[in-house]
């Protein structure tokens, strides 16, 4: 409603004075402010703050009259009215100069535009000159309490008893009347007034008073301390008048009341402040609410406030400041929402701890439409203060010789102004049907929409957090692109800092105060009226729109508000030149002009306008409301708005006085909704009218109760509408109103119910109630239910689709850099900042219906809003709450809400989850309440593991450790982590590993925490280098022909088996046998990458577990599933055999050498080569081992698996740089490599590349199928960093078996050879020899009939197959291998210049080296890989020497 922003001003009276003031009085239009010292009256203006004239009184008349006391302005501001001590009045005349001048001007430099031409409207932005002149006092013989003007009249109250009137300007005998207070009756009300109790008034007096025009009486408090109220029984204001006073108060301090609402607020001794109204019936004061401080938020403070000393309303009467004796403002709205206390947190306390005195207050008061609180510091304050400072200053003299004279300025009387930004609902409720928030401040406006350009954006640019506060307030989501929603959630929620767009100046200069402010539904364009015209604002051009012609600027002045309609404001305002009122609509791409305005006159005075749909309605001063339809034109080239008046309503029956009208509305809000579920045409309709009265919800309704047949016949034009019900009273004490006028058969209940702000006592909606599956409801059933609910923020707009309230709250921010006896007022207080806030109110009203046992209505309510991010949360919440309610009860709960609630719950799939969140976030203590309620925590675990649910499983997990016996936990959670294993959930696995060695070593006391739902972040390939690294190369120098004891050189994690003091109990023992088991299920089933994975997750010691189980479960049995299962997991694709593979120009040496030597005689070789070599491109054409030696200078350090004739490096230098191509190119097609075509399109576009920049070289379509074909046989990247891996291991566990598949997988002769090379070794058992035999048999079947394209690795690998079968102890018989062996002899025969038969290097050179980088190599650009991609770097490091051994070396 109203912020505090900034630190406070302070005002410095500029005339050297020994007084200080102590009361200041604003005139009616807030402009000028009289100050009050002793002897002197000073008039200060608003804005410039400045002082314009004070009058000095002379000693000789201060000693007759005594000392300045209180002042009161006449209405029209021409005179001031001052009391004394004495009991005087003293009138003074404000008298302007009568030559156009002014005390203070702007200056602008030459040649600023903002040098008006227009004479006349200088004065706006000017300070008047004005001065005082005094006229003949009045002497009341008796001391003054209180002073308030009324009209002509000015009312004076005395001690002695009497209320005199006054008249401003006769002051003659005529001229005053005096009423003796003892002779007004006083009863309880107005129906008892003739014989019942009336109050004895002898000696009494009135304290203090305040005339309310909307009641028509006087507010007083008597000296003894009663409250009461007087009011003239006829018209004339002293003619025979009437008190009712207030049963059991007689602490009354101080009133003020609120002519919008008709409250009267008492300050009490006590420190409360008691908000009456008058019951329109019986006449009575009936106590509305109480506005005091809670110990709960002020523990400390709220019972040492001392009696309250001034009560203060803003100008638009939404908010009240009251401060006390002991000093402290507090900030209350009407029906009391505690907005602000300066007695609290940073206000009252230093960031150092240590407390700070409340600054006291002598007088206060609001400057021009609430931006602005003036405030009086209290005199002897100040005075201590300043002996202070002089005392410390004395003691400085000696250090700092110029600090000796203290400041004069200190000396001076201080103001001090508080500024404040407002809600625009305050004065233009029009924007109440909108998901905007618009606060506007003295020069700028504050809204919660981004930027349009933003909107797309909102995920990437803001930083969501997910955190739940306690309060409710959701979690920051980022926005769904698939939600239909009104606003993006992102937009609305996205952050907490406001768009903040600066009011024109030059629009402010002349125009200042801002008095209306409105922004259309889309939240982009803003319009401000001040105290003429009107401007508007576009956050798509960020541009301000003002009257190209100032002179129809100043002759308007907005009197009703200002609206939105599609892209037209919609203005109430009044015209001077003609003198009427009149509702005008301008565009908002159309200049600023009248010319291009559709205008309509109306007959009254706007008060208030509003805008439904395509509807206006207004409200006028003759308390009637009319409605207007708008209708878009086009016709002429600038498009226009035409106005028609629908219907008139008159009011005045039931609205005693129309400013006691806060906001009027149209909805679609009916009270018999719920008849229908197939009508939601009807929900579009202007159904009804919405009135707040003074606070009092009024519904108008339209009257269906006549014949409704004739509709259909008369044609659509000129249907009449239906006239309005009587009006009916929803609500009281309601400060605003919010529907909307969009409709969602999906979220019916949010969108037509109606949403209600009431101060203290939170919020209320008017829900509709539908029936289910269209039957019919009975006719006793309510169609709608008022549910109250309390919300922890004040809410300003209401998201009807998204179940938020938004709001604004203040935050303060601590400043010590003034402490000591010197600090400044000011400095007392710390920087206020105003921020977004949003909260979820859904867990209320789902509670409120379950309370009410409207399940079915909570049920369809919740089901429509299940798809909200932060649903679970408010499931977790509404759990909370009751769970919390029922527990801590000290009475007994005869009907506990939580089975239900529990149940209610069980309707929804993430029950499990919100019931363990909501434990784990609930004090242990609570535990059993909660489970009693929703069920024993072992079933909710084991429905979890049916769900497949581990996450959940593993909360339950901790809190079954809290209440059953270790033993059942211990049982609980090996089922889990068995399932964890089963699944992949590597970091759960990791967090059960530890909770189980808790259990084991009874670390009971500190629970492991649930783990994240997160995974680990890994690349998808085996993390094996984030814990250890493997040193290649010292394997591969040890390693020694047919020996099994290769040197490990791995650095475990400190994973299960790691053998320490803890290394031999049995609960690792435990752990170690499950993972063994796990390990065994995964080899036995051939799941050979989820076993990498597995090793590499957990730290299993892989090849140790290997080595012992080499002969047991570490066999294959089935080589050809073996292959084809590999190929399934690892995405490796089967070999296809080229169709021209016979003739490919490719196989001839020739043609090859020519190539590369061509390549790397082209510029584009550069780039293709590692910075690493420093061999020149043309020496590397001279000499091929040269070149090839400073490719492969790592190639030394080569895998364990590598042939052990790694030294000899092959001739064939062409076949090296082939690969070295094409694995440039593989590095862009990573994982794409199984789509053939794809990858033909990338490697044909790579080599045009090259081909451009060489233009010598040109490459037949032949050659460019074959590559692209060895790229087709070819798996990801990643695949074949993760064999080459577990090649690895198995070959130092010596598992030959599996060395064998994963050689023909990845088409390597070496691997194969080399393991041949092994099963001569005596060591190796004979049943594995034959094995091999019978696997690589079975396998050579399988190609010949299912899958050719392995024939040439086949072929390639004949001879040590043929060794293979002659050294075994049976004989196979040869014939199997007869047609291959000879064809591949043949070709081995022929040379390198003979094209018969594909040679055996070629099928192992075509195939195996393709796609893999050399050690040294960079992608085309010259840029390093990201290591990501793939692996971590040091990964990449290590495998490109890997894999550089198997591209160079061929036997």
């Amino acid at each position: 409603m109203y912020f505090l922003t900034g630190w406070p001003r302070r005002l410095l009276c500029p005339l050297r004075s020994e007084e200080e003031p102590f009361h200041i009085q604003p005139s009616s239009q807030r402009f000028y402010f009289g100050v009050l010292s002793e002897t002197q009256l000073s008039i200060w203006f608003s804005r410039p703050s400045v002082l314009i004239v004070s009058y000095i009184e002379s000693a000789k008349a201060a000693a007759q009259f005594g000392f300045y006391q209180k002042a009161e302005w006449k209405p029209d501001d021409s005179m001031i009215a001052v009391a004394t001590a004495k009991g005087y009045i003293l009138l003074f005349d404000v008298l302007g100069r009568g030559d156009d001048k002014s005390l203070y001007e702007p200056v602008y430099p030459k040649g600023s535009p903002r040098v008006r031409a227009t004479p006349g409207y200088k004065e706006e932005q000017c300070a008047p000159a004005l001065s005082l002149e005094m006229k003949k006092p009045v002497d009341l013989e008796a001391p003054i309490t209180s002073l308030r003007s009324l009209q002509e009249d000015l009312l004076v109250c005395t001690a002695d008893g009497y209320l005199h009137v006054l008249h401003w300007d006769g002051l003659g005998s005529n001229g005053r009347k005096a009423i003796c207070l003892s002779t007004i009756p006083f009863s309880l009300d107005l129906q008892s007034a003739r014989g019942g109790p009336s109050l004895d008034l002898e000696g009494v007096y009135i304290r203090c008073m305040e005339y309310c025009v909307t009641l028509d009486g006087f507010a007083v408090v008597l000296s003894d301390g009663r409250l009461g109220f007087i009011t003239p029984l006829s018209n004339t204001i002293t003619a025979d008048l009437q008190g009712v006073w207030a049963a059991d108060v007689n602490d009354g301090t101080c009133v003020a009341v609120n002519n919008k609402y008709r409250l009267m607020a008492f300050g009490c001794a006590s420190g409360s402040v008691l908000v009456y109204m008058i019951d329109t019936t019986t006449g009575s004061m009936q106590l509305s609410h109480k506005l005091e401080l809670t110990p709960k938020h002020y523990p400390d403070i709220y019972n040492k406030t001392g009696p309250v000393k001034l009560i203060c309303w803003s100008p638009d009467y939404s908010v009240v400041m009251v401060t006390w004796e002991c000093g402290g403002l507090s900030l209350w709205s009407v029906f009391g929402a505690h907005l602000i206390c300066t007695l609290g947190e940073d206000f009252a306390y230093r960031s150092d701890g240590t407390k700070k005195e409340p600054v006291k207050i002598s007088s206060m008061s609001w400057g021009a439409e609430g931006y602005h609180l003036w405030v009086l510091p209290i005199k002897q304050e100040r005075r201590e203060q300043q002996q202070e400072e002089e005392a410390e200053q004395q003691q400085k003299q000696e250090e700092e010789e110029e600090m000796a004279t203290p400041p004069q300025p200190s000396l001076q009387a201080g103001i001090l102004q508080f500024h404040f930004i407002k809600s625009a609902l305050t004065v233009n409720p029009c924007t109440s049907n909108q998901e905007q928030v618009l606060l506007h401040g003295e020069d700028r406006l504050y809204l919660t929409c981004g930027d349009p350009s933003q909107v797309h954006s909102a995920a990437d640019t803001h930083p969501h957090t997910h955190l739940h506060p306690p309060d409710g307030s959701p979690p920051h989501q980022p926005p769904d692109p698939d939600s239909s929603l009104s606003q993006g959630l992102s937009t609305l929620l996205g952050h907490k800092h406001w768009h903040v767009v600066q009011i024109h100046s030059t629009y402010l200069e002349s125009n200042w105060p801002i008095r209306f402010a409105a922004i259309d539904t889309a939240g982009q364009c803003m319009a401000v009226a001040g105290r003429r015209g009107f401007a508007h604002y576009s956050l798509f051009t960020r541009k301000w729109k003002l009257f190209g012609n100032i002179t129809q600027e100043q002759n308007m002045t907005v009197t009703g508000g200002l609206a939105w309609w599609k892209d037209f404001v919609v203005v109430a305002c009044y015209n001077y030149i003609d003198q009427q009122e009149q509702l005008r609509l301008y565009q908002r791409s159309s200049n600023l002009d009248n010319a291009f305005a559709s205008v309509t006159k109306l007959h009254s005075d706007t008060l208030l306008l509003n805008v439904f749909r395509d509807m206006v309605i207004v409200f006028r001063a003759d308390c009637s409301i009319c409605l207007y339809s708008l209708e878009r034109r086009n016709d002429s080239p600038h498009p226009t708005a035409s106005v028609e008046l629908l219907q008139e309503v008159s009011m005045s029956r039931y609205i005693p006085h129309p400013a006691l009208v806060v906001s009027v509305t149209l909805t679609s809000v009916r009270t018999e909704t719920g008849i229908t579920l197939k009508a939601p045409q009807q929900a579009c309709m202007a159904e009804s009218i919405m009135l707040n009265l003074a606070g009092q919800l009024i519904m108008l309704q339209r009257d269906r109760s006549g014949p409704q047949v004739r509709e259909k016949e008369t044609p659509a034009n000129n249907k009449k509408l239906l006239p309005f019900c009587p009006p009916v009273v929803l609500a009281q004490c309601v400060e605003n109103v919010w529907t909307t006028c969009r409709s969602n058969r999906k979220k019916r209940h949010l969108l037509e119910a109606l949403w209600l702000s009431c101060g203290e006592a939170g919020m209320k909606v008017w829900l509709p109630l539908f029936p289910r599956d269209h039957r019919k409801p009975h006719s006793f059933l309510s169609r709608r239910i008022m549910l109250p609910f309390h919300i922890n923020i004040y809410p300003l707009a209401v998201l009807f689709e998204d179940a938020l309230v938004l709001g604004a709250t203040n935050e303060t921010v601590l400043y010590d850099g003034l402490q000591g006896a010197a600090e400044p007022l000011e400095a007392l207080f710390p920087y206020c900042t105003v921020e977004r806030t949003s909260q979820i109110y859904l867990h209320h009203i789902l509670r409120q219906l379950l309370v009410r046992n409207l399940g079915e209505q909570a049920l369809m309510l919740a089901q429509s809003c299940a798809s909200l991010p932060y649903f679970p949360h408010v499931m977790e919440l509404m759990v909370h709450v009751v769970l919390e309610e029922e527990a801590t009860s000290r009475e007994p709960i005869p009907d506990p809400l939580l089975p239900t609630v529990a149940k209610f719950i069980t309707e929804f799939p993430l029950f499990l989850q919100t019931i363990v969140h909501c434990a784990r976030k609930t004090e242990y203590a609570l535990w059993n309440y909660l489970f009693a309620a929703v069920g024993n925590p072992k079933d909710l675990f084991e429905e979890c593991l049916m769900a497949q649910d581990l996450d959940t499983a593993a909360s339950y997990l901790i809190i079954l450790q809290s209440m059953e016996v270790p033993a059942v936990s211990r049982q609980h959670a090996t089922l889990l982590f068995n399932t964890a294993l089963e699944q992949g959930k590597w970091d759960l696995c990791r967090h059960m590993i530890r909770f189980l060695k808790a259990i084991g070593s009874g670390e009971m006391d500190t629970p492991p925490p649930t783990p994240t739902t997160q995974e680990p972040s890994s690349t998808g390939g085996f993390e094996f280098f984030r814990n250890r690294s493997i040193s290649l190369s010292q394997s591969a120098d040890t390693i020694a022909m047919g020996k099994f004891n290769l040197q490990k050189t791995f650095s475990m994690p400190s994973g299960p088996s790691s053998r320490g003091r803890d290394g031999e109990c049995p609960e690792n023992m435990y752990i170690d046998m499950m993972l063994w088991r796990h390990a065994r299920h995964l080899l036995e089933q051939v799941r050979l990458r989820d076993l990498g994975c597995f090793s590499a997750q957990l730290g299993f010691e892989l090849i140790g577990w290997l080595c012992r189980e080499r002969n047991r479960v570490a066999r294959v049995e089935d080589f050809v599933s073996a292959l084809k299962r590999l190929h399934k997991d690892f995405l490796w694709p089967f070999p296809v055999i080229p169709g021209g593979s016979i003739s490919s120009p490719l196989k001839n040496g020739r043609c090859r050498t020519v190539l590369s030597t061509r390549l790397l005689k082209s510029q584009s070789a550069d780039s293709l080569l590692n910075s690493d070599m420093d061999t020149a491109p043309s020496r590397a054409a001279s000499s091929n081992n040269t070149w090839l030696d400073g490719l492969g200078q790592r190639s030394k350090d080569m895998d364990a698996a590598s042939s052990s004739h790694s030294n000899q490096h092959s001739p064939q230098t062409h076949d090296a740089f082939l690969s070295l191509l094409t694995s440039k190119v593989e590095e862009y097609s990573v994982g794409s490599a199984t789509d053939l075509t794809e990858t033909s399109s990338v490697v044909d576009g790579d080599w045009t590349m090259v081909d451009e920049s060489s233009s010598t070289l040109s490459l037949s379509q032949a050659e460019l199928e074959h590559i692209s074909m060895e790229l087709a046989n070819k798996g990801p990247h990643k695949s074949q960093v993760q064999l080459r891996y577990l090649l690895h291991v198995f070959m130092e566990a010596g598992c030959l078996e599996w060395c064998v598949v994963i050689g023909l997988i990845l088409r390597d002769a070496n691997v194969i050879k080399q393991v041949i090379g092994f099963l001569d070794s005596p060591e190796v058992p004979q049943d594995t020899v034959q094995s091999v035999q019978s696997g690589l048999l079975a396998v050579d079947t399988w190609v010949s009939t299912d899958c050719l394209g392995y024939k040439p690795f086949l072929n390639l690998i004949q001879p040590q197959l043929q060794d293979l079968m002659d050294s075994a102890a049976e004989q196979v018989q040869p014939e199997a291998f007869q047609p291959s062996s000879q064809s591949s002899k043949l070709g081995g025969s022929e040379g390198p210049g003979g094209a018969a038969a594909p040679r055996p290097e070629d099928g192992r050179g075509a195939t195996a080296p393709l796609g893999l980088a050399l050690p040294s190599l960079e992608p085309a650009g010259g840029f390093p890989r990201p290591p990501s991609e793939d692996c971590p770097p040091e990964q990449t490091e290590e495998l490109g020497e890997d894999e550089g051994a198997y591209d160079c070396t061929l036997s």
